[in-house]
């Protein structure tokens, strides 16, 4: 008698389209839920805008306004560096501490799908963040668009991929959810000290001015204001974004554990 073939072995299902959308679907209740998650990263920065329009509007700085061309730049960068630096890394150290990623890794979905999801989101809400702001700005106080509309958004693209690879790093490093907020807010206002948020880089000594401009914070300002006023995007300002969102994102990757 000829043995029975052995049966192959079962194919694991990897999630497919609904899965990531169901997926991103929870991460975004998550974050909604997150009240001071939203309110911070929304409300600062529009208390920054209001506060310094009015004057702002009224300062011409070669045919734009300061309101135009450096405080909007400054209120978009802290959308984006709160959301990044801030929010994210919180939610993924909740989820390595209560052990869903662990267990994820025993399931079709990998933890790297929880990863996505909620860079997914934060994202979407970082968008969410500058469309209001931009808003608030053009309606209420007559802003108006870039002047290099091209170079505005590869400053937004870069400027996010380096908050969001320094998040990843603080992520890796933090050991519980609090710490990861702690953490995050100390890089936030560290970076956000040199780069301009308590009164521009120029009342800054020199050598923290210049470190302050290589940082991901002041390089967004600056790239996102040489845009505004349509003045060539200095190249120092894009290979500081990328190398940060490399190195930050390289050292993230190799610090990141599961549990």
């Amino acid at each position: 008698m000829t043995a029975a073939p052995a049966s192959a072995p079962a194919r694991i299902a990897r999630p497919g389209p609904r899965s990531w959308l169901v997926l991103m679907a929870c991460e975004a209740k998550m974050v909604a839920r997150d009240t001071a998650g939203l309110i911070v990263p929304l409300g600062m920065p529009l208390l920054i805008l209001v506060m310094s329009a009015q004057s702002a509007a009224s300062e011409p700085v070669g045919g734009l306004t300061a309101l135009e061309v450096f405080v909007l730049p400054l209120v978009f960068t802290v959308v984006i560096a709160s959301i990044g630096v801030i929010n994210m890394p919180s939610f993924l150290a909740y989820y390595r501490r209560s052990g869903i990623l662990r267990r994820l890794a025993v399931t079709p979905a990998s933890p790297a799908m929880v990863l996505v999801a909620q860079a997914v989101v934060s994202l979407a809400q970082a968008l969410v963040g500058i469309s209001v702001a931009f808003a608030v700005a053009v309606f209420a106080f007559g802003a108006r668009p870039p002047l290099d509309p091209v170079g505005a958004a590869m400053a937004v693209a870069l400027g996010i991929a380096a908050m969001y690879a320094v998040g990843m790093l603080v992520a890796a490093l933090a050991p519980t959810p609090n710490s990861a907020v702690a953490i995050g807010l100390v890089a936030f206002f560290a970076l956000g000290a040199l780069g301009g948020l308590f009164g521009g880089m120029t009342t800054l000594p020199e050598p923290l001015a210049a470190v302050g401009e290589v940082l991901p914070f002041g390089a967004s300002v600056q790239a996102l204001s040489a845009a505004w006023a349509g003045w060539p995007i200095e190249p120092a300002s894009l290979i500081a974004l990328s190398a940060a969102t490399l190195v930050c994102g390289g050292a993230a990757a190799a610090a990141f554990r599961w549990e």
